[in-house]
């Protein structure tokens, strides 16, 4: 049996190749929409497209995995693993930490040995933290050592996104109508909005000027707040994910890696369906952290 094992719910966006070679337990969170069940697309962003065409004015609906769903993978996780890191999408946004909670309590005794961290993040910053887990248990790290550096790691991850339209999650009650009214006057000024997590929810956390593309506008907001650490030769780790933009996410990427610098992205991935019906298509998000 293998020492620590990892559970991660979608909302962490990782790529399949990783979840697989690592063997990564995912836990699906709940998307409820039947209006865009039968337009065609080949993931939820192409089909809200068709929806905005058709003039579809419903919205998605999510929820957060049942206390079973974690359960299922925490029994699965330890027939492989003596101990168990499930790290989940803030607790401030969303009841995923609180099933989890939930399901080690059933756990009785056995639930001891999983250590739950609440990300107070989400789609690649989320992402981040497990890449983190992964290399704290490469390095032969004990369980309480790795909780310990999680906890401080968490404060440290920073993510930004730019989006088409602030309607997506605006209707799901995350973003205040405040905020999205704010967003959608700087977008007719020609400016674009940045949107970001502190401290577990979403707030508004710059704006930038004179970019061409949302591409350009994440990569110059991204080489601002790191070029402290680029000077000291920091390393950076950074991720991205998008919706259904994949060459604007690749874009970003050659940005960031395009010159000898000390970031490196470590994975680009679709927005899981749950997030992307919240932020919508045409969206892109990037985390970094130093390591």
């Amino acid at each position: 049996m293998q020492k620590i094992g990892l559970v991660v719910d979608e909302g962490a966006d990782l790529p399949s190749e990783i979840t697989e070679k690592y063997q990564i337990a995912t836990v699906p969170v709940k998307m409820d929409w039947p209006d865009l069940e039968n337009l065609p697309g080949q993931n939820t962003f192409q089909k809200m497209r068709e929806a905005e065409k058709r003039g579809i004015k419903s919205f998605g609906k999510t929820s957060q995995p049942s206390p079973k769903d974690f359960l299922d993978a925490f029994k699965k996780q330890l027939e492989r693993f003596d101990k168990i890191v499930c790290i989940t999408l803030t607790s401030k946004l969303s009841g995923t930490y609180n099933s989890a909670c939930q399901a080690k309590n059933i756990l009785g005794l056995q639930g001891e040995k999983i250590f739950i961290i609440d990300s107070l993040n989400a789609t690649c910053g989320e992402g981040l933290l497990v890449f983190r887990t992964i290399d704290l248990i490469e390095m032969n790290k004990t369980i309480e050592e790795i909780v310990k550096e999680l906890n401080d790691f968490v404060p440290k991850v920073r993510l930004a996104a730019m989006i088409r339209d602030p309607k997506w999650i605006e209707a799901s009650g995350r973003l205040s109508h405040t905020l999205a009214s704010w967003v959608r006057r700087m977008q007719k000024l020609g400016l674009r909005p940045i949107l970001g997590i502190k401290k577990g929810t979403v707030k508004a956390i710059g704006i930038k000027t004179g970019a061409k593309d949302i591409p350009t506008g994440l990569f110059h907001d991204f080489e601002a707040k790191t070029k402290k650490l680029r000077d000291q030769r920091k390393k950076i780790c950074v991720a991205i994910t998008h919706g259904d933009d994949l060459e604007g996410a690749q874009r970003l990427r050659g940005m960031i890696e395009g010159e000898p610098r000390e970031a490196e992205v470590v994975f680009i991935n679709l927005i899981d369906n749950v997030l992307g019906v919240l932020v919508g298509p045409d969206a892109l998000v990037l985390a970094w952290s130093e390591v």
